[in-house]
Parts: structure tokens; sequence; C-alpha cells
């Protein structure tokens, strides 16, 4: 950040999207953390702070028929976080834009720090509404987007207040210029061998993704749900495993493809099977080939823990987007720890540079207790997934313009 700060009133976009329990209560304030460089540069060198960000997905109909649960969405959950963390005061309005928010707004003092109301409680935000963003504007005199985690939504927070702002008077957050710089290791000429790990449900979640990196990588790694359609497609018996059908053409293309191009494509040997979906279920280890009718593959099975993480030792870059398994559930969460840990041990012990593409994996290595031992973990599972697809993120170019 480039700007001087001293004695300038900052609107700050962050990304407070923590999850809450049914108490209210914050189970993970991963993200408040990962934006307290940002604000306490600000505040460091003299400048005042209106936050803003959203929380949850109040849903445009009840936006529209007032039916909003509004203790669910509201931000003030995370006031008292927030002070803990930051050592200041934190005040919070009940509203995002209005009367109140502008005189409170005009009444900040230098090193005071205002968090507004949940932006998505007003339904211009979601439509990148010119005059909403306008509104926000008018609460700041430099614009900072520290909020990687909507970079990807041309929301009016995110993307449309940005046109307000001279070029000299907007720029990336810390988090959001380390995220752009840690995804260009991957994009950009990455050290070789290059491993790419992907899982999830879905194969057409990440077909672009699985195609890009079957041009770039050396090794690519498939586990979870995702898994299943190329099994299938090459004649496996999967059960009651999740399977995309319709796809099953596209992955004997990309397995084509990667062979054509020399790409080691692994796909797991074994799973872990059950007879419901369900943590207490029956479970058996099984050929991922060879699951009987009315079981399903939850997780990767012990050889195919061994075998993915015998071939990310070698690798000098590794990616890592979506689980091997369904490990929410405790008994079907081995497959993804033992990646975790490989992908740990290879940054550790043989120097790769590891990147975690936020969302479940993230969430996984925090589990496992390994965010220290990777070089980085995302913050947003959707924007850096694009970005790494090549596309251009609305929040990032809006910046630049």
């Amino acid at each position: 950040m480039n700007i001087d700060f001293a004695g300038k009133q900052v609107l700050v976009r962050v990304d407070f999207n923590v999850p809450l329990d049914a108490e209210h209560n914050i189970t993970d304030d991963t993200r408040i953390r990962r934006a307290l460089p940002t604000l306490t540069h600000i505040l460091e060198e003299g400048g005042s702070v209106v936050l803003m960000s959203h929380l949850g997905r109040p849903g445009k109909k009840r936006l529209e028929d007032g039916s909003i649960d509004v203790e669910k969405f509201t931000l003030k959950h995370v006031v008292e976080r927030l002070m803990k963390l930051l050592g200041v005061r934190v005040l919070f309005c009940p509203e995002t834009v209005g009367e109140q928010a502008t005189e409170m707004a005009k009444n900040l003092k230098r090193g005071q720090v205002l968090l507004l109301e949940n932006t998505r409680f007003n339904e211009g935000e979601k439509k990148g509404d010119p005059e909403f963003a306008k509104q926000l504007a008018d609460l700041g005199e430099v614009y900072v987007n520290d909020a990687f985690g909507t970079a990807h939504r041309a929301h009016a927070s995110t993307t449309t207040v940005a046109q307000y702002f001279a070029p000299e008077a907007k720029c990336f957050g810390f988090l959001l210029e380390n995220e752009l710089q840690n995804a260009s290791k991957i994009t950009e000429n990455p050290e070789r061998p290059f491993a790419a790990i992907l899982g999830g449900a879905k194969v057409s979640d990440k077909i672009v993704l699985l195609e890009k990196l079957i041009d770039k990588a050396d090794i690519v790694i498939v586990g979870g749900g995702m898994a299943f359609t190329f099994i299938k497609a090459q004649g496996g018996s999967i059960g009651n495993s999740l399977c995309e059908d319709d796809k099953l053409r596209l992955a004997l293309d990309i397995m084509k493809k990667a062979e054509d191009k020399g790409v080691k494509f692994l796909l797991p040997h074994d799973c872990s099977a059950a007879d419901a979906f369900s943590n207490d279920a029956q479970i058996k280890t099984t050929p991922i080939d060879q699951i009987p009718d009315g079981w399903m593959g939850l997780d990767i099975g012990p050889l195919s823990r061994a075998m993915f993480a015998e071939a990310l030792q070698e690798a000098k870059t590794i990616l890592w987007n979506g689980p091997m398994g369904v490990f929410e559930m405790e008994n079907f969460a081995k497959g993804t720890v033992a990646v975790a840990e490989a992908v740990a041990r290879a940054t550790k012990e043989h120097g790769a540079y590891s990147l975690i593409g936020g969302g479940d994996s993230a969430a996984a290595v925090t589990i496992a207790g390994l965010d220290d031992d990777v070089s980085y973990v995302s913050t947003g599972g959707g924007a850096m997934l694009e970005l790494l697809e090549g596309k251009v993120l609305p929040g990032v170019k809006a910046m630049g313009e």
C-alpha cells in the first residue's frame, strides 16, 4: 500500500464473512485475523477506518419482503472479536448507508474504527448499484480493497465503489496483494515438478481448472467425489458413489489429453466405502473400481493416501484445491488429512512451494493444524479458483480503472 494514510478517512472492504454457531459465536476468526495487518498499518499511520463487509447470504426474497433474520446476519457479532484482535475500540453502525452511517463516519477521529452493517442488507450490493456504491464511497477519502474472498463478485462494495476514487486514492490491502502474488507463483512459471491436487464433489466445478492444469502441471492428482466420474468412465463399478454421468466422455478426453502431454494423472486405487451417507455407517476399504451396489465411496483409501503422498514428495510446486472425501465426517477425513500432511512435509522437508486454494482445502489444513507448515493458505475459494482458471476478477480489475 503506497498511500499516505495520515489524517485520511479510509473506506476498507474486508471479508468478515465468518462462520457462526447457533448462538452467533464466531467459530473461526481466520478472515478477521488476516485483515489485521492492513487495518493496523492504516491506524498506525494516523488514519481512521470505515469497514464494510457482507456476512452470509440474506437472500433477495427476504430483502424484498422484509422477513430477513437480522440477528442471524448482522455484523455486530463480529465487533467484540475484532476489538480484541485489533486492540482498539470498534464502533458499530446498525445501517450500511444512510443518515446514521453518514453522521458516525463524519464524527470519526484519527485512530478510530467504524464497522458498517452487512452490505448485503441492501439490495443494491449484489446488483453493483452505482447509487448505493456512491453512498458508500462518500464515507471515505481513500478506498482500500482487502476482500480477496469476494473479488470475483462485481458487487457495489467490491467493484462499483472503486470508480468513485481517483487512481491515487485507491489500492489493494496487504491480504489481497499477497493473494495475487501467491497465485502468480502458480499461474506464471512454477518451479518444476509442479503437482496439482484437485478434489471436491463434481468434475463440472473444476473443468476449466483441470484443463488449464493439464497444460501446465507435471502431476495431476484427482480425489474426492469427482474421482468417481473418471472411474466409471473407464468401466469401473462405483456403487452409489457420486457421479456425473453426463461428464463421462469429458473425463476420458481429459485423461487422454494428460497422456498426450506426458502429464502423470493419478486417480485413487482404493476408497473407504460406506453403506450410508453417515459418519455412523458401516465402513469397508475396497478397490475404487469394485464398490458393491448399495455402497458409496466417501474417502480415499490407505493405498491411495500412500500413493498420493509419495507423488507429492518429488514436487517443487504444489497447488491443492478440494478435499479427498467427506472430511466434515470424522470417519471420512483420513484421506484429506493425509494429503495435508504430505503437502506440509514436501514444503518443510523438500522446500516445495505450496498454495492451498481456499475453501474446504483451507479448512482441512486448519483442522489438521498445519497452517504454518504450508507456504500459503488462500482466504478465497471461489476467487482463487477463478484466478487460477485465468479469469479477470472484477474486484481486481476495478482498482486499475
